[in-house]
């Protein structure tokens, strides 16, 4: 919760300068609580401005089935959970009822479903001695964009919150709502699809806000309502939207206050009914510490008598994980994980909240009260809003945000095998052991960080539009960068001007007055006679020789060196362009890779520029090409003044022809050009403008399938006569 988010009324327009936490704080727990902080509520924004002078919540009718958008542009999914306030929405603003949604009236639900399967993770030796595997792991609430108007499916700018550091996260929430918009949100496709493919859980939120935020205590009241058979309707509702969308639970955070225990226990009841209803579809709960048993709320900073029941009651388990308020101090903390112990619970499923909206690394946090260095870690914990990684930045380009990023992650010392002695900021990967998912063949990587400034194909721009869509993101080196030389550390960073596939490459660049040896994945992948490793890669400048690294033992303890195996990859001298270099591994048939590396060597003294387009490992001989998608067709469309807008569906390729990774559909031009427009995990998309090309009499357009290892099917077809 950010220092500057308290205490404004957001039906009021932005103006008066706003009480920090610590100012609140002095204030007391009344003026605390009278302020509505600090708890999760979001700041007042423009859509938040324009709720209703009053919010009663009313029973509204049944609303009809929601038509398709004037501009056609699929948006992330936001209800209330029954009532809708009171007045009329803000611009762009739909206000939904959660009770009426169904699957089958929902016109988004093809561009909001999620299709990549929670992939299993496993942990390698820890890159650093403090790097602890078994303890605290991290939890981010993380708003992504706005509630009303956040695109389903990327949009046509680089600058985004381009999430990449998956490695150390274990839950994701996808934050955000508001009283004049809607308080349950459902999380966009590429948001779940990146995290499942890197093995994170991704949560939607149900946020009940602070009645200075324009809470009524209604829709409480709406959300935990029984029918008249006893069931929860809302909760069998989360169930269907979380399964139809394709995420993995529920945020629940009730910050109206006013209730009594009656309320309260009604509550515990509904969280038991969601768990219930969840359970056998994998979905999960987590708690955030505000209401507690009296049914008021007083945000408790800590697991105890008056909260405990929302986590674990006489009957057993209610939450899945419990999301500590900010209040929290070193003893809180220590009693929530003994009262833990004593449940019989992990320490771990508590999330200790650390703040990071306004400060980041700069934030003064208590760490060992969470994560101490030298004896075991107290509980885990959650950063509420480390998107602060891009929204600080004056230059907000993907280069400039990954830097900063990484250091968030990472460290100052941007290597978490080295990290730079602590100054205040205790970086995840000098406390968190890292995990991975990549298990099995066959694997590739393009370093596809899911935006660009352009879009690569093959080394060459097919669309010089800026994107982001995180569901093309590749599953990415967790440890970034480990790099071992004897000499000068080169810079190692994913960089935009330059890529072989998507929107970025890996870049080594500087003077290597010795081999540098640049880690990569942490794998667990079976090697046999017929695998191979393939290299694509381009030397810029400085003449330089490549070695491929694979490790078939971990190393012997944490922060040990990892014992590569080195295969040479041949001398590349600047300028060429990219080359494909490929090594067999039948020697090591048998055996288990356990982390991929690069070695360069410089052959001269100038600087080197060496760029990493591509890494793969796969049993020869390689797939066929996967089967295309069937049923291409325009769904809507609207033209005007030469452009159009329009949505496009398919049915998903068979499987039989490889494993499909995504979806990438293209403009066929009159002289035969082929223009990347977009991509998805998905079977549908939607194109906000193309333009007509001179007189042509229609738009012609593929969609071709895309596998684990880049091969592309042959296209559906289809076009939009002018």
């Amino acid at each position: 919760m950010s220092e500057t988010d308290h205490g404004v009324d957001p039906r009021t327009p932005p103006a008066p300068v706003r009480p920090t936490r610590r100012a609140l704080l002095a204030a007391g727990a009344g003026a605390a609580a009278l302020l509505g902080a600090p708890g999760l509520a979001p700041p007042a924004t423009a859509a938040t401005a324009a709720a209703p002078a009053r919010t009663t919540a009313t029973v509204a009718p049944t609303p009809p089935t929601p038509p398709t958008p004037a501009d056609l542009a699929p948006y992330a999914s936001y209800w209330f959970p029954d009532s809708l306030p009171a007045g009329t929405p803000g611009p762009g603003i739909v206000w939904r009822s959660l009770r009426r949604w169904t699957p089958e009236s929902d016109p988004d639900l093809a561009h909001n479903t999620a299709t990549v399967p929670l992939a299993q993770r496993f942990t390698p030796v820890p890159a650093n001695r403090h790097a602890r595997a078994g303890q605290a792991r991290i939890a981010a609430l993380v708003s992504f964009g706005p509630t009303a108007g956040n695109p389903s499916q990327g949009s046509p700018t680089a600058d985004y919150y381009a999430l990449s550091h998956w490695a150390y996260i274990d839950e994701l929430v996808f934050w955000g709502g508001s009283a004049g918009e809607g308080i349950v949100l459902a999380p966009n496709a590429p948001v779940v699809d990146a995290a499942h493919r890197n093995g994170v859980r991704v949560l939607g939120n149900v946020f009940l806000p602070p009645v200075p935020y324009g809470g009524d205590l209604q829709w409480t009241r709406d959300l935990v309502r029984r029918d008249a058979l006893g069931r929860f309707p809302i909760a069998d509702q989360l169930v269907r939207v979380a399964r139809a969308y394709g995420f993995d639970g529920w945020f629940v955070n009730a910050e109206t206050d006013g209730g009594d225990s009656a309320l309260a226990g009604r509550m515990r009841e509904f969280l038991r009914a969601l768990r219930a209803a969840g359970e056998p579809h994998g979905l999960r709960i987590t708690w955030y510490d505000a209401m507690n048993t009296t049914g008021r709320v007083g945000w408790q900073g800590a697991l105890n008598q008056l909260n405990q029941e929302f986590f674990e009651d006489r009957a057993g388990k209610v939450a899945d994980t419990m999301f500590v308020d900010f209040r929290w101090t070193p003893r809180t903390l220590a009693a929530s994980g003994a009262l833990a112990d004593r449940l019989g619970r992990s320490r771990y499923e508590l999330w200790a909240a650390v703040d990071t909206e306004a400060h980041g690394w700069n934030s003064a946090v208590r760490w060992d009260a969470i994560i101490p260095r030298e004896r075991d870690h107290v509980v885990g914990y959650g950063f509420y809003r480390p998107e602060w990684t891009r929204n600080h930045l004056t230059d907000r380009s993907p280069g400039a945000f990954h830097r900063a990023d990484d250091r968030f992650w990472t460290g100052e010392s941007l290597d978490p095998a080295r990290p730079a002695p602590e100054s205040g900021w205790r970086a995840p990967a000098t406390v968190v052991a890292d995990r991975s998912t990549v298990a099995g063949l066959p694997f590739a990587c393009s370093f596809n960080t899911g935006h660009g400034l352009r879009w690569y194909d093959h080394g060459k721009v097919v669309s010089d539009v800026p994107w982001n869509h995180l569901g093309l993101q590749d599953r990415l080196p967790g440890r970034r960068w480990a790099v071992d030389t004897a000499g000068v550390r080169p810079g190692v960073s994913l960089d935009f001007d330059d890529a072989w596939r998507g929107g970025s490459s890996l870049l080594v660049a500087g003077a290597l007055t010795a081999p540098a040896t640049i880690g990569l994945h942490s794998t667990r992948l079976p090697l046999s006679r017929a695998t191979v490793v393939e290299l694509v890669h381009a030397t810029g400048s400085g003449p330089v020789t490549v070695e491929i690294g694979v490790a078939t033992r971990e190393p012997t303890a944490p922060g040990e060196p990892v014992p590569y195996i080195w295969l040479a990859a041949g001398s590349r001298d600047s300028g060429q362009g990219w080359r494909t270099t490929r090594a067999g591994l039948a020697h090591l048939a048998g055996s288990t890779a356990y982390a991929l590396a690069v070695r360069i060597t410089a052959l001269g003294t100038e600087p080197v520029a060496w760029r990493l387009g591509a890494l793969s490992v796969r049993d020869e001989p390689r797939t066929r090409r996967p089967a295309p998608p069937t049923a291409l067709r325009v769904d809507a469309a609207a033209r005007q003044d030469g452009r159009a807008r329009l949505r496009l569906s398919w049915r998903r390729a068979a499987a039989a022809g490889g494993q499909i990774r995504h979806y990438e559909v293209s403009r066929i031009l009159p002289d035969g050009t082929r223009r990347f427009l977009g991509g998805t995990c998905g079977t549908a998309l939607h194109l906000p403008d193309v333009p007509r090309a001179g007189r042509e009499r229609a738009a012609a357009f593929e969609v071709r399938a895309v596998d684990e290892l880049y091969a592309v099917s042959a296209p559906a077809r289809t076009t939009l006569a002018w």
